[in-house]
């Protein structure tokens, strides 16, 4: 292991880290809105648009993100539609992620007793009003776990982005190698930029699954 070739490879691998967390952010919190959006959908059975999202879980989920980052690269500019490869990146992360967040949400709401449900419509709360206050607040604590293993999911699916040559860290490392030749040293530095992101962010997700493991806030 030769620490000085590392050490020179640090500033690039840092644009690379960079670029992942952001893509990542930005897919994550896209994905869980979609997810959300589709879950509430499918929940109350809202006419057309039930179907609607029933089909895009089905082809999001049954369907690789390399297939559909070559759609998105590859097939859009013959139709006269460019998009980059960074905007390419993250419209694949929210298409692939919503239908996961989404089946996790639908498992968190299903999740919320009958008798609350009942209790909010004898109240006189519309649609609306029963997702804000009843479904999505017990729903959401219920959903933690899956959603915690769809955030961890979807930062390690960027690793695919460099099909697309987006410099994230995994395209980072191949140029390199492609560049050098230094195998384990830049293979060395990949394993630890994504531990760096992802040890950390599973101790805080699985506290966070603790403290909602009844169902409920604060338990």
């Amino acid at each position: 292991m030769n620490w000085e070739i590392i050490k020179q490879s640090l500033p690039m691998f840092q644009k690379g880290f960079e670029l992942t967390l952001y893509l990542s952010l930005v897919g994550i919190i896209g994905s869980i809105i979609v997810g959300l959006a589709s879950s509430l959908i499918k929940y109350f059975k809202i006419p057309v648009l039930q179907r609607i999202v029933a089909i895009y879980v089905e082809i999001s989920r049954n369907t690789p993100l390399l297939i559909q980052l070559f759609f998105l690269y590859y097939a859009f500019p013959a139709i006269g539609i460019k998009i980059s490869a960074q905007l390419c990146g993250i419209i694949g992360l929210i298409f692939l992620g919503g239908s996961y967040m989404a089946s996790g949400f639908t498992g968190g709401f299903n999740g919320v007793k009958k008798n609350q449900i009942e209790s909010g419509k004898a109240i006189g709360l519309n649609n609306w009003q029963l997702a804000r206050y009843v479904v999505f607040p017990q729903g959401f604590a219920l959903s933690v776990p899956a959603l915690a293993a769809n955030i961890i999911f979807l930062i390690k699916e960027t690793s695919i982005f460099t099909v697309i040559a987006i410099p994230e860290l995994t395209n980072t490392a191949m140029d390199l190698i492609g560049l050098y030749y230094n195998s384990n040293e830049y293979l060395f530095v990949l394993v630890i930029a994504y531990a760096i992101i992802l040890i950390p962010l599973s101790i805080i997700l699985t506290f966070l699954e603790k403290r909602v493991r009844y169902g409920t806030f604060g338990n």
